[in-house]
């Protein structure tokens, strides 16, 4: 019987989200109106769809997102937070989609970020296009103060994965989780 997720897979998400959720703590700036630049929180859960793949990728962003509800839930409507919290962190799953590509962490990440990017741009317009200073349009305002913290964490990041011991050490942990080597066992070494 094929498991849908393996033990391997599952555990390594759950240090991964792990790393996330503590690493959004640490805080390089916040925006006044939410969202902030973190220590690379958004690049753990890119790295789950760089090792296995969109299936586990897309469930361990919804995870996140989820536990970041429950860490700091703002709530205006229903849609509000299932736009800010569903759909936003669950798009950082869509590195999943890059895993097999050249610079597939990169790609991935890229792809991740901007996908929130986007639905943090939709909820800005939609909920809190208000804010918009006098003179702006909500959306162009919603693009510039979303993209201002998660593009601001994707350049440290990338600058941090262009650091030939960072990306070489992410694979090298990739090799290891993913490879289809299982140990003998020792029953099975002494026949």
């Amino acid at each position: 019987m094929k498991r849908s997720f393996s033990v391997k897979g599952l555990a390594a998400c759950g240090v991964c989200i792990a790393l996330a959720f503590v690493l959004s703590f640490v805080k390089l700036f916040s925006a006044p109106l939410g969202g902030s630049v973190t220590l690379c929180s958004m690049l753990f859960i890119c790295i789950i769809g760089y090792f296995f793949g969109p299936k586990y990728s897309l469930t361990a962003a919804l995870a996140y997102g989820i536990l970041q509800f429950v860490q700091k839930p703002e709530i205006y409507t229903p849609l509000q937070v299932i736009i800010d919290y569903g759909c936003a962190f669950t798009a950082l799953g869509l590195s999943g989609f890059f895993k097999n590509r050249k610079y597939g962490l990169q790609i991935g990440y890229l792809a991740g970020i901007t996908g929130r990017f986007l639905f943090s741009t939709l909820s800005g317009f939609l909920f809190f296009g208000e804010y918009a200073p006098e003179g702006w349009n909500p959306v162009i305002y919603s693009m510039a103060y979303n993209g201002s913290y998660i593009y601001i964490e994707g350049a440290i990041t990338l600058i941090l994965l262009s650091i030939p011991v960072v990306s070489h050490s992410i694979d090298r942990v990739r090799v290891t989780l993913c490879s289809d080597h299982t140990p003998k066992s020792t029953a099975s070494m002494s026949s």
